[in-house]
């Protein structure tokens, strides 16, 4: 699975962005997709992830002014960004837990892998 993403940039505090990651190749093996962010001085963390089944799991630092949504027609995740403060200032990264079913021997297993978007810039200014 690729990752594309886009809709970074400089915003006011206050502002909203929407970000997009299209995804591309082994679609069908996609189990979940997400955004992380690594804020300066912070590891990257978890924002907002989707299952398959469409289970949402959003961070409570962000709840309340973030929202993910996916269009499966366009393979494209979506974070909608809301009331964006300072803190928010960081690398956004589309992510991906994929997987597929593998035989080992006469064994049958699911092999999982993660792909992860080169990331976008996201700048809000006090």
């Amino acid at each position: 699975v690729q990752l594309t993403e886009s809709g970074g940039g400089l915003v006011q505090a206050g502002g909203s962005l929407r970000l997009s990651c299209v995804a591309s190749g082994s679609i069908s093996e996609i189990d979940t997709m997400g955004w992380y962010r690594q804020i300066p001085g912070k590891q990257r963390e978890l924002v907002a992830d989707i299952t398959k089944s469409g289970r949402v799991t959003i961070v409570s630092s962000v709840k309340g002014r973030f929202t993910i949504s996916e269009d499966k027609a366009k393979n494209t995740l979506y974070l909608q960004m809301d009331s964006l403060t300072p803190e928010d200032t960081g690398i956004y990264y589309c992510h991906v837990n994929a997987g597929y079913d593998d035989w080992i021997g006469s064994e049958k297993v699911y092999s999982t892998y993660v792909a992860w978007g080169r990331g976008t810039q996201i700048t809000v200014s006090s």
